[in-house]
């Protein structure tokens, strides 16, 4: 039985992404799932990694400053409703599959859909550490602790896509089980958030 996920290709391309998008715009170019979910996770990644870059830009006035922060909110639900995609695909791809997993298998806390999230940041972190490596305008001591976090942050990246094939494994076996665990995040949805929905600090209406 083929691999539910190819983990191999899933770090080239979120690494190969991350070099091609700080050169031009960020697309997705898989039509069809996990792929296309796996990069709209982690373009969502790479916006919200420069839009953290801009928050602490000391030269910004409060009016920048608010707007990235909605702009965090928004790409971050983006970034976690993908997650979720990414984990429904599986499980849909497992039940096509006939995997029935009893019961009393073990239930893994970490769903692969946050593995990959995961990985896409640690391709974020290796990228920008990688540029430490290589900038002129600093002493080479500098240099030197950087090659040493980026040989960290490979290890890390090298560790984690490894679990995930274990995974992957586990879950295609029906010997380990997984569960869409929803972000039921609050913030954002107007229904949920006292602010948004027109109450004041102390919970009560105007």
């Amino acid at each position: 039985m083929d691999a539910l996920l190819d983990v191999d290709r899933l770090v080239k391309l979120q690494a190969d992404c991350v070099e091609r998008w700080h050169s031009e715009a960020v697309g997705n170019a898989e039509a069809a799932p996990p792929w296309s979910l796996i990069l709209e996770n982690h373009g969502r990644n790479f916006e919200l990694w420069h839009e953290e870059d801009q928050a602490r830009d000391k030269r910004a006035s409060d009016a920048v400053i608010a707007q990235v922060k909605r702009n965090i909110d928004r790409t971050n639900q983006q970034r976690n409703d993908a997650i979720e995609r990414i984990d429904e695909y599986l499980l849909s791809e497992l039940a096509a599959r006939g995997v029935r997993t009893p019961e009393d298998a073990p239930l893994n806390s970490e769903t692969a859909g946050n593995i990959v999230d995961r990985l896409s940041i640690l391709a974020l972190k290796v990228y920008h550490m990688r540029e430490e490596t290589l900038r002129r305008d600093v002493d080479e001591a500098h240099r030197t602790k950087c090659r040493g976090r980026l040989a960290v942050l490979e290890t890390q990246r090298t560790d984690l896509a490894r679990s995930l094939a274990v995974l992957l494994e586990e879950l295609s076996a029906g010997v380990k089980g997984v569960k869409v665990y929803r972000q039921m995040k609050m913030y954002n949805d107007p229904a949920l958030n006292p602010v948004l929905y027109g109450r004041g600090k102390d919970g009560r209406g105007d």
